[in-house]
């Protein structure tokens, strides 16, 4: 499996009036882990291909296990779990230390930006996705 692990600090814009972590960050911490992922893949532009290939969140589900606070080191993991023709399913958590704040599945699929419809990736992507190289 292709893991990606990013080190992230809480800032006071990640926060709500009492000083914990907005629910929502933590689907913007999963994005920055899946993204960097692909970066590290050798796709630089994650947002919009070359081709004008775009990736799409197609499913999320996030089970949130405690807080985070203003200040605290945390680690957003992005695990590949699944990845088929067109989709990529990741296993994702935000950590502190050796404890998970939030832990959820993000399914992504690439489709045509022009169309919305899904697009096979290319054969050197899924072999990176898979961890054959």
């Amino acid at each position: 499996m292709t893991e990606y692990r990013l080190p992230l600090r809480v800032y006071i814009e990640d926060t709500d009036a009492g000083g914990i972590v907005y629910y929502v960050n933590y689907l913007k911490y999963f994005e920055r882990a899946r993204t960097e992922l692909i970066r590290a893949l050798g796709i630089d532009k994650t947002a919009v291909m070359d081709d004008g290939s775009v990736f799409v969140v197609t499913s999320a589900s996030i089970d949130y296990e405690a807080p985070a606070r203003l200040d605290d080191q945390l680690e957003a993991i992005a695990t590949v779990v699944r990845s088929g023709a067109a989709m990529i399913e990741f296993d994702q958590a935000v950590m502190r230390a050796d404890e998970v704040l939030a832990r959820g599945t993000v399914k992504v699929a690439l489709t045509n930006g022009a169309t919305g419809r899904p697009k096979r990736m290319p054969k050197t992507l899924r072999d990176s996705l898979t961890g054959q190289r």
